[in-house]
């Protein structure tokens, strides 16, 4: 499992080397070297987020224009490679990406904001002062989990020939996947927005 071949190596290599560096610089800092689970669920949200959104941000910038440019050259090898090596794994980590940034964007509404029970979530959720900020994110992030499992990857299943489908129906899904995921593009720039916005101010 070496962490420069392998995948898995990498993210262990990773997480190792970030306690090793959370442990120095809390002891630089003078303070106590501890377990607090609500600093590493913040880590654990902002290192999914960062897989999901980046993945959203392949598809539409990459994968999705680089297909259609392959579909358009009669003469070029097209886009089998990519519909059967890469989008699959693409969409592994994107949709349970999704899902590990929901839960973890939940248990820190929960806990993370100095309480000791749910009222930061409900604060959030109700868009109340104070939490009107993080809550617009945390709907959008919501829609846009809904948008992942409901249509971009039932449909997607159905495109790469995971679920039997007809011409028919895989241009359908195409169509619904396609456009899920272009209004999950455009939802996550004011999404981003509001999770940076909570705790250092939105840009205007």
């Amino acid at each position: 499992m070496h962490p420069l071949n392998t995948v898995k190596g990498a993210i262990v290599a990773g997480a190792i080397l970030a306690v090793v560096i959370g442990i120095l610089l809390t002891a630089w800092s003078g303070l106590a070297t501890g377990i607090h689970p609500i600093r590493i669920d913040r880590w654990l949200h902002i290192i999914s987020g960062v897989t999901w959104i980046g993945l959203l941000y392949y598809f539409n910038l990459v994968q999705t224009p680089g297909l259609a440019a392959a579909a358009a050259d009669k003469g070029g090898p097209g886009g089998a490679g990519i519909s059967k090596y890469i989008a699959p794994r693409a969409l592994l980590w994107f949709r349970w990406g999704a899902v590990a940034t929901w839960v973890t964007g939940a248990l820190y509404l929960f806990y993370g904001y100095g309480f000791d029970s749910h009222i930061g979530f409900e604060r959030a959720i109700m868009l109340q002062a104070g939490f009107r900020t993080i809550g617009v994110g945390a709907w959008l992030g919501t829609i846009m989990l809904f948008n992942v499992w409901v249509f971009i990857w039932p449909n997607q299943k159905k495109i790469l020939g995971i679920v039997p489908a007809t011409d028919d129906e895989k241009a359908a899904a195409r169509k619904i996947a396609g456009r899920a995921s272009r209004i999950n593009f455009i939802l996550s720039i004011p999404m981003l927005m509001c999770m940076g916005g909570q705790s250092h101010g939105l840009p205007f």
